[in-house]
């Protein structure tokens, strides 16, 4: 069973204040990405994939945009995001720290 140490884990830059480190399995990712570039103005440009997330919101607050509606989340709270669905993000603090869960795996976070 493979362990992933924060302290050891390659780190991925996404974006400016952004960074990402994974775990996977054959048909499971979970990805872990911090922000530091909070707070934002605006909610992070609408994205949508084929892959169904789980995304639990490990430390700060965000505003998670999904089908028209703003959902005030903190930490300790889950969203969930089905396929092809449009959704997005705003920061509401300085750190943020997402920890998302994928299935299938997303090739592109490779």
């Amino acid at each position: 069973m493979p362990i992933i140490r924060q302290s050891e884990a390659t780190k991925t830059t996404i974006a400016e204040g952004r960074t990402r480190f994974l775990a996977q399995t054959d048909r499971l990712m979970s990805a872990v990405i911090d922000f530091h570039d909070g707070p934002t103005d605006q909610p992070d440009p609408p994205h949508e994939h084929p892959h169904e997330q789980i995304s639990y919101v490990a430390e700060g607050e965000i505003l998670f945009c999904v089908e028209g509606e703003k959902h005030h989340l903190t930490a300790g709270d889950l969203f969930t995001v089905p396929g092809n669905v449009p959704h997005s993000v705003q920061l509401l603090t300085e750190k943020v720290r997402l920890v998302d869960t994928f299935t299938p795996i997303r090739e592109d976070f490779l």
